[in-house]
């Protein structure tokens, strides 16, 4: 297979690349913008499969589909919240939510070496799909959660909540009363529940309110530590490739 990755980040896609490795793929070519892509794609053969990441450094990459007419299989890559990929979905075009993981990469491609030559190409309407992105649909949040303590029901505010975190194999709400409660909901199924202005995921273990947030602090490996105004059971650290779309989130 002849495949190209578009990342803006070049150590994600140098992670890309590995990881497709792994999988016995090679991912010799890798752009960086979309005008370094229809550059190359203006003066190459159009390759099998594109890893494309949404947001690049000069734009959309749906820009490059502008100028462009695709003759790939796309499998997108971004950090929107699920709800906002809605017309992927609909469209049947693959999409990996980053951080990317291993067994996602796996059944990404495995679907893609099922797919017939002729559902490989792109045919959504991708003005529609950025429309969605560049102004995501209105939609209800969760507002509270009920959650057993004893032989009791308590309701807890969303805006009470500063953090969510798993351990243990359990996923637990820490309050601002320094309250730990145990929910009914994985991290991966919060992903649609909470307002994405008010909550980001720093890590595989830890949501946390940007309302709760008293301190960030520059941290080993170019990640960065946040103190919360009350939680302080553990480090709460934002993981090296969610720093930039962190930083872009607190503003």
């Amino acid at each position: 297979m002849n495949i190209i990755i578009i990342e803006d980040e070049k150590p994600s896609a140098r992670r890309l690349q590995r990881m497709l490795k792994s999988l016995d793929i090679e991912a010799e070519t890798m752009l960086h913008s979309v005008e370094e892509s229809i550059e190359w794609f203006q003066n190459n053969n159009h390759p099998d499969l594109i890893f494309l990441d949404i947001q690049l450094s000069d734009g959309l990459s749906f820009e490059i589909f502008e100028t462009i007419e695709i003759k790939s299989a796309v499998i997108f890559t971004t950090a929107y919240d699920e709800y906002a990929l809605q017309a992927f979905k609909l469209n049947s075009i693959d999409y990996l939510l980053k951080p990317i993981d291993d067994d996602d990469l796996k059944l990404a491609v495995d679907k893609f070496k099922e797919r017939t030559p002729q559902k490989q190409a792109v045919t959504l309407d991708f003005n529609d799909i950025k429309k969605l992105l560049v102004n995501p649909i209105e939609r209800e949040y969760k507002k509270r959660f009920s959650v057993k303590v004893g032989q009791h029901l308590k309701l807890i505010n969303i805006e009470d909540i500063e953090c969510i975190y798993s351990e243990n194999k359990g996923t637990y709400a820490h309050t601002n009363e320094g309250r730990n409660y145990l929910l009914d909901m994985t991290l991966d199924q919060l992903e649609d529940e909470l307002e994405p202005h008010v909550f980001f995921r720093i890590s595989r273990k830890f949501y946390v309110n940007i309302n709760a947030i008293k301190d960030i602090i520059s941290y080993t490996n170019s990640r960065l530590q946040i103190k919360l105004n009350h939680y302080n059971e553990q480090d709460v650290i934002v993981a090296r490739e969610r720093v930039k779309d962190f930083k872009n989130w607190l503003e």
